[in-house]
């Protein structure tokens, strides 16, 4: 049997496959992560996180890559967590998203977890906006 060192696999980026990478920067710079512009020769975009984990945008990656890509037809595969400090904070953010348009899946509630809100971004990602101190890079 092959014996392998065993290492500390760790998250450090999570990948979107955006429709439009401008609608997408600026649902994720509404919630506050400093984005920046996309380099003219690139459709991708970068904004790590003071957790270390990076949160990469773009148009091109598994639709060029993987000859099998397709979108999802409906639902969501995945939750984007984001800490956002307090449950003030929550309800803030829930309210400037779903005021400038963005679908919100469920309005702020004490969950079996944390104190939480639901909305999607452009491409129907859904994005979790907790209060849950197990979600700060702090801890």
């Amino acid at each position: 049997m092959l014996q392998t060192r065993c290492v500390d696999i760790q998250l450090s980026m999570v990948i979107l496959e955006v429709r439009d990478l401008a609608a997408s920067i600026e649902f994720y710079r509404s919630l506050g992560l400093d984005v920046p512009d996309p380099p003219a020769e690139r459709p991708l975009v970068i904004h790590r996180m003071p957790s270390g984990v990076s949160l990469l945008l773009t148009t091109s990656f598994a639709s060029v890559y993987d000859a099998n890509y397709s979108r999802p037809a409906s639902g969501y595969q995945q939750m984007l967590e984001f800490f956002v400090g307090t449950d003030d904070a929550v309800d803030d953010m829930w309210a400037k998203a779903t005021a400038a348009g963005y679908h919100g899946r469920m309005s702020p509630a004490k969950t079996i977890g944390p104190y939480a809100a639901m909305v999607d971004d452009p491409d129907g990602n859904v994005i979790l906006l907790t209060s849950d101190e197990a979600g700060s890079p702090a801890s």
